[in-house]
């Protein structure tokens, strides 16, 4: 059995609920009480489910749906082209939405789903991003809500996997070279 990597904390957990604490009044001040949060599987999970909860505490009565959305299919280097492969269920018509995603790099993915949501009726769509890598932006995209500038590393954990494993870690952290 392999050893456990050593993995170097970037965000304790700590500091990510504090955060998420903070995100959440910005949020309930800029969108109201009634909104429509749309988590994008799988890596915004765990941050989707802890910034719902830090909502309700701010006063906000969120619905909340899932997307999925890929530019990889089977490879692994993007192929640019942003693709659904699983829709949301309920109706963004004239609803102020949420959309959560663990972290924006290219910018590719979240300008697709906000522009899919607008064109399906959304009266607004703001962006809440755990993690931005902005030195790795191709598209001209900002998140409306940020959890952390993020230093150009593969970061793992709060949602974040490598290889489908790390995951379940509650900091975001990145593993150090052996």
């Amino acid at each position: 059995m392999a050893s456990e990597p050593n993995i170097e904390t970037l965000f304790s957990s700590a500091q990510i609920a504090k955060r998420n604490e903070e995100l959440a009044e910005q949020i309930a001040s800029d969108l109201g009480r009634d909104i429509l949060v749309i988590a994008v599987l799988k890596g915004s999970f765990v941050f989707a489910a802890d910034l719902i909860r830090s909502l309700h505490h701010a006063g906000v009565r969120p619905q909340i749906d899932f997307m999925a959305l890929s530019s990889y299919g089977d490879k692994t280097i993007s192929s640019g082209t942003v693709v659904i492969t699983r829709d949301i269920m309920d109706t963004v018509k004239g609803r102020k939405v949420l959309l959560i995603d663990d972290i924006l790099e290219s910018g590719r993915t979240m300008e697709f789903a906000r522009d899919e949501l607008m064109s399906r009726g959304a009266e607004t769509v703001k962006t809440c991003l755990m993690l931005d890598k902005k030195g790795k932006r191709v598209v001209d995209f900002e998140a409306d809500f940020v959890g952390f500038d993020c230093p150009d590393l593969f970061v793992i954990g709060y949602g974040l996997d490598y290889a489908h494993y790390y995951r379940e870690l509650p900091y975001i952290g990145h593993i150090l070279d052996k």
